[in-house]
């Protein structure tokens, strides 16, 4: 995941050379040539046309706006880039200073993250699991194919096996989370929170398997051994980063593709060869005993109520009892607007940060049940 956030610096870079290139044209400095020769195409498959008797390519263009002076801003200074770079890139760079231990990580997630992510990161409501058991296990499922073995299991993708850097779980934190009131935690906290995460992934750091005594600091957050870290392709590190994804898709045997030659037209229809399979006209087993039943109607499911109680306590109480959300006796503002406005609201979800039916998967009569639960209190 970080490194396709980096690929996209590489790839801004690169958009601007691009733009000082176009820019040199419109002042009159544009290489000799023809104007619908395309210069060499960027990374993105981009590419620019010089200006040439008022045209870039097919296009007409405003010389006399082109050569009006813009004003683009002022170089910012060091601590206006310090206070506006708060990205953290691989291995930690970036990170700032402080620590948390996984027993304060532990108690942070069962008060603000268990009721969407689930018991130890095991997920549930529709929200991503963090934790599938061993990390380390977890990575050497992904190259799974049930295509080729329907019996396997498929590829095991959470935080530990998947993701290559440790990094982006404590950007991400401390950037998106807890919803809806993200940008809350403290450094200390997000240390903690990442610890935890460590832990119910069996990750290493340094050679040791995480337990719950360990703490996360700057220091040592370098040494967590993500075992995804060289999974993903292509390599976009170092200084030749941009050449090397050039080379890479170059050659469509890296992606799955096929490299026509020049004329050569693509199959579009009726390109995937298949085998005549012959079957069995008739045949097949037809004395079983017992006769195999002709009945078609599907056994009855009994309805089970559902515990308000409970489902509060697990899907809403972390909104609606932390001032986040309106509890029991503050309702009027709502209730005004007719109790159906505020059903329709707890099923769709509102812009205010309500996810549609909190989160669960309740059917709209077991939501009326929890409207009114929440809204009277009983």
């Amino acid at each position: 995941m970080f490194k396709l956030e980096k690929s996209k610096l590489l790839i801004s870079a690169s958009a601007v050379s691009l733009a000082a290139l176009f820019a040199a044209g419109c002042m009159g400095n544009a290489a000799p040539g023809n104007a619908n020769v395309a210069t060499a195409a960027d990374i993105a498959g981009g590419v620019i046309y010089p200006i040439e008797n008022g045209k870039t390519g097919p296009y007409a263009v405003n010389e006399k706006a082109l050569a009006n002076s813009v004003y683009q801003g002022r170089v910012p200074t060091a601590n206006e880039l310090k206070a506006w770079d708060k990205d953290i890139q691989a291995g930690g760079k970036g990170l700032p200073e402080g620590e948390g231990s996984v027993e304060e990580g532990e108690e942070l997630y069962e008060a603000q993250c268990v009721m969407c992510h689930g018991d130890f990161g095991s997920g549930g409501g529709g929200y991503p699991a963090l934790s599938k058991g061993n990390a380390y296990a977890g990575q050497k499922t992904l190259t799974n194919n049930r295509w080729k073995d329907p019996e396997a299991d498929g590829p095991s993708r959470f935080f530990g096996s998947y993701w290559p850097e440790a990094s982006t779980m404590w950007w991400y934190i401390k950037d998106g989370m807890p919803h809806p009131k993200s940008k809350t935690l403290t450094n200390d906290e997000t240390y903690a929170l990442t610890a935890y995460m460590l832990l119910i992934n069996e990750l290493k750091v340094d050679g040791e398997v995480v337990d719950e005594e360990f703490v996360l600091n700057k220091e040592n957050f370098s040494k967590i051994e993500m075992p995804n870290k060289d999974g993903f392709e292509p390599n976009i590190e170092g200084p030749k980063a941009l050449e090397d994804v050039r080379a890479y898709y170059a050659n469509p045997k890296n992606f799955g593709a096929i490299k026509l030659q020049k004329g050569e037209e693509p199959c579009m229809t009726n390109c995937q060869q298949t085998d005549n399979i012959v079957r069995i006209a008739n045949g097949g087993i037809d004395d079983f005993h017992p006769p195999m039943s002709v009945e078609r109607s599907l056994p009855k499911v009994e309805k089970k109520e559902i515990d308000p109680k409970k489902v509060y306590a697990t899907n809403c109480a972390m909104c609606h009892d932390s001032y986040l959300a309106p509890g029991s006796g503050e309702w009027s503002a709502f209730t005004g607007k007719g109790m159906k406005k505020v059903l329709a609201n707890a099923i769709k979800g509102t812009s205010g940060g309500m996810p549609a039916r909190g989160g669960t998967t309740l059917n709209d009569a077991d939501m009326k049940i929890m409207v009114d639960y929440i809204v009277t209190g009983k």
